[in-house]
C-alpha cells in the first residue's frame, strides 16, 4: 500500500473517485455529498489530497478544505475502493490526511460531519470529540457542499444547526503539530 500526497498528475482518476462516491451513497442508502470533479482535480494539484494505492490500483482518497482563513480545515471525502474495504485503508487514509492537515494548518480547528460508524470511530481515535454544528464553521461555503446530499432539507429546516450527520472537531492546538518549523539553521563559528 502507498499513501502520498496527490499532485496534478492524478487528475485522470478524478472520473474514477467522483463514481465510487455515487455509488457509496447509493450502496449504503445514507446522504452523500456529490463531489464536483474539477474542485478535486483543484485539491489535487494544491497538494491538499491523499491518493492511496495497492500496486498500481487506486484505492483510495481523501482531500482537506480550509475555511474562515484557515481557521477551519475539514478532512472530505474519504473513499475507499469497494474491493478493498475492510483491511484497514480507511483508517491509514485518514490518519495521513489528518498528518497533512496538522502540518499545513497548525493553527486550525479540524473538523468534519459525517454518518458514517466507522469514520466517527476513526475520527475519535484521532482525537476528534463530537459536538454541535454551532461549533463547527458558519462558512456558507462549507454547508454549500451539502446541498448535493439528499438530507439536505433537514439540515435546512434545521437553520445547519443539526442534521443526521454528526459533528466532530480536533481543537487541540498544543499538540506537537502546532510548533512552529524551523526553516533556517543557525551555525555558530569560533571567534
Amino acid at each position: 500500500m502507498i499513501l502520498r500526497v496527490a499532485n496534478a498528475a492524478d487528475v485522470r482518476y478524478v472520473d474514477l473517485l467522483c463514481q465510487w462516491y455515487e455509488e457509496s451513497a447509493r450502496q449504503r442508502g445514507v446522504g452523500i455529498a456529490k463531489r464536483d470533479p474539477n474542485y478535486l482535480a483543484k485539491k489535487m494539484a494544491k497538494g491538499d489530497a491523499i491518493m492511496a494505492f495497492v500496486g498500481k490500483e487506486l484505492a483510495g482518497f481523501c482531500y482537506i478544505e480550509t475555511f474562515e482563513d484557515a481557521k477551519f480545515v475539514v478532512n472530505s471525502g474519504l473513499i475507499v475502493n469497494t474491493s478493498l474495504r475492510q483491511v484497514g485503508l480507511g483508517r491509514a487514509i485518514k490518519h495521513r490526511v489528518f498528518e497533512l492537515s496538522r502540518t499545513k494548518y497548525p493553527q486550525a480547528k479540524i473538523f468534519g460531519i459525517t454518518t458514517s460508524g466507522p469514520v466517527m470511530k476513526i475520527n475519535s481515535e484521532l482525537g476528534y470529540r463530537p459536538v454541535t454544528f454551532t461549533e463547527l464553521t458558519q462558512s456558507d461555503d462549507f454547508w454549500k457542499g451539502c446541498m448535493g446530499c439528499k438530507n439536505y432539507p433537514i439540515l435546512q429546516e434545521n437553520q445547519r444547526k443539526m442534521c443526521l450527520c454528526t459533528g466532530m472537531v480536533y481543537d487541540k492546538l498544543d499538540d506537537g503539530f502546532s510548533q512552529p518549523v524551523q526553516e533556517t539553521i543557525e551555525v555558530l563559528m569560533p571567534h
